[in-house]
């Protein structure tokens, strides 16, 4: 059970640009609901989603807008409304004084946005330029995260969750010292002491965020292995979040498909065979079975030892 009352200016989040902002006030189950002032003179559009079956729903507070659909123009002002599901061209909006309303949308969009999530962002940016091996290294994470996720038939919130935590997994490492991170040969003790830091470092860097502790969770435990010998916190098997046990294969199969400095890229069929030899110790087999689904539907992968 929830429920929040909030008071008059305040939100989870605010956006400022220079001709419109937008606060986050609300979120929960893949819903958002956004207040939204837009300047007068401006123009607007109401884009087709990626994504089929999302609802977009606008109630003017304030304000008058001019809407253009088909070739005909309709002022619209307080208390009208609309909404936009599955259309298949932008629908134009013209600002005719200064406005305000009410979004709702059935998808996560506000991280786009986000000051906050662009910042971190930012960071994670910062920390793949000190290593060209890296570079797009939490992107293509992500990416491979998120199509094993939804084998998993994850919730919206659950996904919306697993996309951020897997960009921004390695944030913390931007404490890590680039003569270690870029070190080829063995760490010293304390050099992988400090490797070992990265995971909290990065959780206490993301603990803010308006997403609760979820996000937080998810990017200390990515190095958490299901025998117990991960890092930092030794947890084991169901102690680990499912979310980060995702993160975990995908991060170990991205690490090893590419170059680095010490070795060329391993094949993917490589990369599957050690998977699959380290689980159940270290890695979750359903996570690494989901993630051969997905290489096998899009032709990344041939026979592997397992299934020859």
């Amino acid at each position: 059970m929830a429920f929040t009352i909030g008071k008059k200016g305040t939100s989870l989040e605010q956006v400022t640009l220079n001709n419109f902002d937008m606060s986050l006030i609300a979120k929960g189950n893949g819903t958002e609901v956004i207040l939204q002032n837009i300047t007068k003179g401006n123009i607007f559009y109401v884009y087709p989603s990626e994504n089929e079956g999302v609802m977009e729903f606008f109630y003017i507070l304030s304000g008058e807008v001019l809407c253009e659909v088909n070739g005909e123009k309709i002022y619209l002002g307080p208390q009208d409304y609309f909404t936009a599901t599955d259309i298949e061209v932008p629908v134009h909006f013209s600002a005719i004084t200064n406005v305000t309303y009410i979004w709702v949308i059935t998808e996560p969009t506000f991280h786009q946005l986000s000051d906050s999530i662009r910042s971190l962002r930012e960071v994670v940016q910062r920390v793949e330029k000190r290593d060209i091996y890296t570079f797009n290294h939490s992107e293509r994470v992500a990416e491979y995260s998120i199509k094993i996720a939804k084998k998993f038939s994850l919730s919206t919130d659950r996904l919306e969750n697993l996309f951020l935590a897997s960009i921004l997994h390695d944030i913390g490492k931007i404490n890590i010292p680039s003569e270690v991170l870029n070190k080829p040969s063995k760490l010293t003790d304390e050099e992988f002491a400090l490797i070992k830091k990265h995971p909290e470092d990065g959780a206490n860097m993301v603990k803010d965020l308006y997403y609760g502790n979820t996000i937080a969770e998810i990017i200390e435990q990515h190095h958490e292995r299901l025998n117990g010998r991960g890092y930092p916190g030794g947890l084991k098997g169901d102690e680990i979040l499912l979310e980060a046990r995702i993160i975990a294969v995908s991060d170990t199969f991205d690490a090893m498909t590419e170059d680095r400095a010490y070795r060329n890229a391993f094949t993917p069929e490589y990369a599957i065979d050690e998977l699959q030899r380290l689980s159940p110790s270290q890695y979750d087999p359903d996570v690494v079975a989901a993630l051969i689904e997905v290489l096998h539907e899009e032709g990344k992968l041939k026979v592997t030892s397992s299934e020859a």
